[in-house]
């Protein structure tokens, strides 16, 4: 039975009209909606007689915590003419039923923490409940917002929780679980109260919407059944608000111009425009959205929500069945779902996550939603490094690639005079006009100010770690020198790819520093890639141990120990060998390495 039972089907009552939460409010578990694990639990417990002391009662605002506590007080203080027992079957109206839910019975406590903080008040309920009922089976404290209590009142209430009289129950509700002291939840059940469906929301509003007699388009109703996120309250408050502003024939468009959202058929038209790149249209989409009410904050949250839906649909095919969504949502997020992939929405889905702060926080804010678009557009058939590189190393363009951009003029008419050219694509609009969509980065020649063409760079070969140190030092690049030494461990070359493996400490962008540095100095495209293999030694590794053997082999001879044993003190600082080979003539000869051992002598 729901206050609605007691009111005429227009909402008027004695008192005057009721607003809708309150006059469909639920008043016996079966009308509970959504809460089924709840009830089933609850339902055992009162059919067994295990009927707990106290309970907790959390969840998000509007999904009925307040009613269910009310509704546990009736079940717990049951009695009819034929039944006298705690029961979950409330059909039939009890004596003390009405007072109950009506929030007016005197064994039904309820106090609102939030106003009641302290240990006086939590003192006045521990003098209270030693006395029995009035009138009803149990005295039941119902205190919301419980997370609002200090410390001390926690603590206070601790004792009488544990050990309450037969003859008291408690039950607590809460939006903040996370700020009630663990000692305070280990002593009641718990019940987290689930965010309601769309779809149940919907339904229920269509029901309440047939009982008031009121017209409504089920996209108005999905509308409120999403905006509502999941709280049956704020469903009712909203649809109440709808029924007022639409004069009692409540249409998607009412709902849409009174929330300031965007037509969710446009939503698609939007994300379909970026998708193709198409800018001019998706600005022309969201001014259109934006004349006629749209907030643009919320348009880039239905661009964000709708990219999820598409995303889930890829995975979950089933989820297109949800009633909350409308038949363009449904038939076009499917088809999009199937030609769109997961690396362009995991994108579009970051990029958009980061846009909407930057709207909400503008001072111009249509303008910074545009600039977001253009950027989502541009964005939308980059290829990632891995498929540019491969394109690349194949000797195709990059995915999204249709020109090459080596002949954009400079400042002096000729050719570019940027270091890094790039590969870039220039999609034609529908408007006529054409995009530059930028791909990939890549080393050009510098600039010459001369009338003669600049040569290309002959091919060099790369078969080791020691070529790529020996073109860092004709390019005097000593700091990637030294990066290659340090981190970088071989594991195969091939013309055109190098597979290794990296040190734990190695920089995180090495392996395209080497693809960019390698394109560059040997005038070729290289594939670098991390292998799942061990590899070997770097070569600062290989020098060490070079260097500990000779040090060794030094120690070892026994002219070198002679000496040793001469000189106390002296440690050895460098092993030369005068015909070595030249490789050993390398930047670090001549430097003093002292070795690790305190025995070395100093010649």
């Amino acid at each position: 039975m729901s206050e609605a039972g007691n009111n005429s089907a227009s909402g008027t009552a004695p008192g005057g009209y009721r607003v809708l939460a309150r006059k469909y409010r639920p008043s016996n578990f079966s009308e509970l909606i959504g809460q089924e694990p709840m009830v089933r639990t609850l339902t055992n417990a009162f059919s067994t007689g295990r009927i707990a002391q106290a309970w907790m009662l959390t969840g998000v605002r509007g999904v009925g915590k307040t009613t269910t506590a009310r509704i546990l007080a009736r079940a717990l203080n049951y009695k009819t003419a034929d039944v006298d027992r705690p029961s979950v079957d409330l059909s039939v109206p009890g004596e003390h039923c009405q007072a109950i839910m009506e929030g007016r019975h005197v064994d039904v406590i309820e106090m609102d923490a939030a106003s009641h903080t302290g240990i006086d008040d939590i003192r006045d309920i521990i003098d209270r409940v030693r006395y029995a009922p009035v009138s009803a089976r149990y005295k039941v404290y119902i205190i919301d917002e419980v997370h609002m209590l200090s410390t001390q009142a926690f603590n206070g209430l601790l004792k009488t929780l544990e050990e309450p009289p037969p003859h008291v129950k408690f039950i607590f509700a809460t939006t903040e679980i996370r700020k009630v002291p663990i000692t305070v939840l280990s002593r009641c059940q718990r019940f987290d109260l689930r965010r309601i469906d769309a779809a149940m929301i919907k339904a229920d509003l269509k029901r309440i919407a047939g009982l008031e007699q009121i017209e409504v388009d089920d996209d108005a109703l999905a509308m409120v059944a999403r905006a509502a996120e999941g709280s049956m309250r704020d469903a009712q408050s909203i649809f109440d608000q709808a029924i007022a502003h639409s004069a009692g024939n409540v249409t998607a468009e009412a709902v849409r111009a009174m929330l300031g959202l965007a037509d969710r058929a446009r939503i698609v038209d939007l994300f379909e425009h970026i998708m193709k790149g198409d800018v001019a249209s998706a600005l022309q989409g969201l001014r259109a959205l934006y004349d006629v009410g749209a907030d643009p904050a919320a348009v880039l949250t239905d661009l964000a929500e709708f990219n999820h839906l598409v995303t889930r649909l890829r995975f979950v095919p089933g989820a297109a069945d949800d009633a909350a969504l409308s038949e363009d949502e449904r038939a076009r997020g499917l088809e999009f779902s199937r030609t769109l992939s997961v690396r362009v929405l995991s994108r579009t889905w970051q990029m958009l996550l980061k846009g909407i702060p930057e709207v909400q926080s503008s001072n111009r804010p249509v303008s910074a939603a545009e600039m977001v678009l253009i950027r989502l557009a541009h964005a939308a058939d980059l290829p990632t490094l891995d498929e540019a590189l491969r394109s690349l190393e194949n000797g195709q363009p990059a995915p999204g690639t249709a020109v090459r951009a080596n002949g954009i003029p400079g400042p002096a008419g000729g050719s570019a005079s940027s270091t890094a050219a790039a590969s870039v694509r220039m999609p034609v609009t529908p408007g006529g006009g054409q995009t530059m969509r930028l791909v990939e980065p890549v080393s050009a020649p510098a600039f010459v100010p001369t009338a003669e063409p600049v040569q290309e760079q002959q091919s060099v070969p790369v078969k080791s770690l020691a070529d790529i140190i020996a073109l860092a030092d004709q390019n005097r690049d000593i700091a990637f020198k030294v990066q290659i030494k340090r981190y970088v461990r071989p594991v195969r070359f091939e013309p055109g790819r190098i597979d290794v493996t990296l040190t734990e400490d190695a920089p995180k962008m090495l392996l395209n520093d080497m693809t960019s540095k390698l394109r560059a100095w040997t005038g070729r495209s290289w594939l670098v890639s991390l292998s799942k293999e061990e590899g070997g030694q770097t070569l600062a590794e290989v020098e060490t141990t070079r260097r500990e053997n000779a040090f060794s082999d030094a120690r070892a001879d026994p002219a070198v120990a002679a000496i040793l044993a001469r000189f106390p003190g002296a440690k050895i600082i460098d092993v030369r060998i005068p015909d070595a080979p030249n490789e050993e003539e390398n930047d670090d000869a001549g430097q003093p390495i002292e070795s690790a051992s305190d025995d070395d002598i100093d010649f």
